[in-house]
């Protein structure tokens, strides 16, 4: 397989459970401003609709969209015990929490990443966060995890999207719980691992 990403985006979370779940895979960092990959290749050949992660099996088929991603990775590796089994109510928790951080976490850092967005758009997104962090302060408890004691997909998905709050200058202080959850991923062997494997490590 080779896997399409972009240091620090969305995309580590797939990075993560890749090596979470022990695959074999190939590394390939595409440049989203030019959609080219490391290697000069178009990346929109690769996937039209030009982001990533993009995971590609041997048969040249591609898959796309971090939540579908995370979820196959798992369900291919049951043994790495990355998401619960499919059609129990675990499982559609954790789907839950997948959609919450796709479409609340990590959409709402959408107005950030624009630098020509207006002063009130960006404190709009900011106050909309806060609330966001709020309720997963108040879910995570004293879990070490989102779903419980066992680390999963959607551990890697809210890590990476929280990581992002370092760039934006989000200070974590208020959500003490959120702050020591992601200390904890990150000292996680295969986390690390991919931190480095992006130019991340210590960031």
């Amino acid at each position: 397989m080779k896997f399409y990403y972009t240091p620090g985006a969305c995309s580590l979370a797939s990075h993560i459970v890749l090596r979470e779940a022990g695959y074999g895979f190939g590394l390939v960092k595409v440049d989203l401003a030019t959609h080219k990959t490391e290697h000069g290749d178009d990346f929109l050949a690769i996937n039209p609709k030009g982001y990533v992660p993009a995971l590609q099996f041997l048969d040249g088929s591609v898959l796309t969209e971090n939540q579908v991603i995370l979820q196959y990775l798992a369900d291919h590796k049951p043994q790495a015990g990355l998401a619960p089994e499919t059609g129990t109510m675990a499982r559609y928790r954790l789907m839950e929490w997948l959609a919450f951080i796709a479409t609340e976490l990590h959409k709402g850092f959408g107005p950030l990443w624009n630098p020509n967005a207006p002063t009130e758009t960006r404190q709009a997104a900011l106050d909309q966060l806060s609330k966001r962090f709020d309720f997963v302060e108040k879910e995570l408890g004293n879990q070490h995890y989102l779903t419980g004691e066992h680390f999963t997909i959607v551990d890697a998905y809210l890590f990476t999207v929280l990581s992002w709050c370092a760039y934006h200058h989000i200070d974590l202080s208020p959500w003490p719980r959120l702050a020591a959850f992601q200390k904890r991923v990150a000292e996680r062997p295969a986390v690390a691992a991919a931190l480095h494997a992006e130019g991340l490590a210590g960031e």
